[in-house]
């Protein structure tokens, strides 16, 4: 089943005014699909009502449970299945571990992270993105309104308001999304 989307797409030339822009739209009720920017915009998931993310406490999770995977590998196999005389080290030698367990926090966080990152963000494998303008990966800055969000406003009366923020041009894009 697929469904048409309507969206108002608003582009900019700098960012301070993408800033101020995001500040006003948002204080008369207009809600905010996304923002594309070129490079990195300071205070703009601020601006947007964006929450910090949550990538930290998942980093530390899969990191516990690599460094919990290391100990228990080794004291199992050195302490208990395969017990070794190295050196005349006692079995269960835990300052040895500490290399085994770092790398294994550090593998185990870094791949977890990544695929949290992935799962998160929509951006496994096969998934399609929509671009709404493609300057807004060279010098443009884009903000996206649904029209189906901002049922409280007409079309031309969202046009204007974006306009009368300091959008340089303003377009609608019809999207046809499968479900």
């Amino acid at each position: 089943m697929s469904e048409v989307k309507s969206y108002l797409i608003g582009v900019y030339d700098d960012d301070d005014v993408l800033l101020s822009a995001i500040k006003s739209l948002r204080e008369k009720g207009a809600k905010i699909l996304d923002a594309f920017t070129p490079f990195p915009v300071h205070g703009i998931d601020p601006a947007l009502g964006i929450k910090r993310s949550r990538l930290p406490q998942a980093a530390f999770i899969f990191g516990a449970t690599g460094t919990t995977c290391a100990i228990s590998l080794q004291t199992l196999t050195l302490g208990w299945d395969w017990p070794m005389n190295i050196g005349g080290k006692p079995h269960l030698a835990f300052p040895s571990f500490i290399p085994v367990s770092f790398e294994l926090t550090v593998l185990f966080a870094a791949l977890g992270m990544v695929g949290t990152f992935l799962l998160s963000s929509g951006l496994g494998p096969g998934s399609k993105k929509t671009v709404f303008d493609p300057r807004s990966s060279d010098d443009k800055f884009v903000l996206v309104f649904d029209l189906e969000k901002n049922n409280q406003f007409t079309a031309d009366q969202l046009t204007e308001m974006v306009k009368a923020s300091g959008a340089s041009e303003v377009n609608f894009k019809d999207i046809v999304e499968k479900h």
